[in-house]
C-alpha cells in the first residue's frame, strides 16, 4: 500500500496560497479559515491519485485503514485526519486494540480513536498497571470511569494488592451501583489521607453516598487543614445535600493568598445583576 502524506500537500496548498495573498487574513482569521480549508482539501481530487484523500480512504477495507495507520506510524508520514476520520466512522474498535501493545505512537493513536469503549476495558486496566507514561494512565483512566461497575471487582483486587491504588480509587468512586466494600474503602482512603485528602474529599463526593457526610463535616472543623483542602471537603459536603457556613481564617496559608493576591476570592460575578 502507497502511503500518501495528504498533510503536506495541504499544507504546500496553503504555503502557495498565502504567497499569492500574502494580505488576505490577519493570524486571527487564520485560526478559523484554515480547519475549514482543510476540510474542503479532503473533497478536492488529486490529479497524481486520480481521487479526493476522503475518496481514497473510503474505498479501503477495514484491515487496510488500520494496517495504512499503524505503516504511516512506523514510516514516519504524517497521519491526516481524513485517516482518522475514515478509521472513526467504521467503529472497527476490535481492530485496534492490537495497538494498544504497539509502540508509543500507535498507543497514542489507538486510544483516541478508541476513546471510551467498553471491547477495549481490559487492556485499558492493563496499560494503568503496565505504563511508563502518565498521559496514557491518565487517558486510560478517564475512559474505564465510564464503566467502572464492568471493572469494579479487577479494581478492587489492584487497590488490594496496592497496585496503583489511587487510580483505582478513582475508578470506585465512579461505581453506581452501591457496593459496602467501595464505600468502607473509600472513607478508610479519606480518613488516612494525608498529602491526597482533596483527591479523597472528591471520590467521595463523586461516589455520591451521603452516609460520608459526617466524615467530612469532622475533618473540614480541623484547624490544620490548608485553605485548598477546606475548599475541596466544602464542596464535597454540598455535593451530598451538606452545607457548611462557618467563617474561617486562612489568612496564613500561602496558597489563600496567592489566590486572595490575583482577587479571586469571594467574587460574585452575579451581584450587580438586577
Amino acid at each position: 500500500m502507497k502511503l500518501y502524506d495528504f498533510d503536506g500537500m495541504f499544507e504546500q496548498k496553503l504555503s502557495e496560497y498565502i504567497k499569492r495573498n500574502p494580505r488576505g487574513y490577519t493570524e486571527k482569521q487564520w485560526e478559523d479559515v484554515i480547519p475549514s480549508m482543510y476540510a474542503k482539501f479532503g473533497d478536492t481530487v488529486i490529479k497524481s491519485i486520480g481521487k479526493t484523500p476522503n475518496q481514497y480512504y473510503a474505498e479501503q477495507s477495514d484491515e487496510e485503514l488500520v494496517s495504512g495507520l499503524r505503516a504511516h506510524i512506523k514510516n514516519g508520514v504524517p497521519v491526516s485526519e481524513y485517516l482518522c476520520n475514515a478509521i472513526e466512522s467504521r467503529h472497527i474498535e476490535e481492530l485496534l486494540l492490537p495497538l494498544l501493545s504497539g509502540s508509543e505512537d500507535e498507543i497514542s493513536y489507538a486510544l483516541n480513536l478508541i476513546g471510551s469503549c467498553k471491547v477495549a476495558l481490559p487492556e485499558y486496566m492493563r496499560l494503568l498497571t503496565a505504563s511508563d507514561s502518565e498521559d496514557v494512565r491518565n487517558t486510560c483512566v478517564d475512559y474505564v470511569k465510564d464503566f467502572a461497575d464492568e471493572v469494579k471487582e479487577h479494581a478492587l483486587e489492584n487497590y488490594k494488592k496496592g497496585v496503583q491504588p489511587e487510580y483505582m480509587l478513582e475508578i470506585l468512586s465512579r461505581c453506581t451501583v452501591r457496593d459496602e466494600r467501595v464505600f468502607d474503602l473509600l472513607i478508610k482512603a479519606f480518613r488516612t489521607a494525608d498529602e491526597n485528602l482533596a483527591m479523597c474529599a472528591s471520590y467521595l463526593a463523586a461516589y455520591g453516598d451521603e452516609r460520608a457526610l459526617p466524615y467530612l463535616m469532622e475533618k473540614i472543623e480541623d484547624e490544620d487543614i490548608s485553605y485548598a483542602d477546606f475548599q475541596e471537603l466544602k464542596f464535597a459536603i454540598e455535593a451530598l445535600g451538606g452545607t457548611y457556613d462557618k467563617e474561617r481564617d486562612f489568612s496564613s496559608d500561602p496558597y489563600y493568598e496567592l489566590i486572595k493576591s490575583h482577587g479571586v476570592i469571594d467574587i460574585d460575578i452575579f451581584k450587580d445583576i438586577k
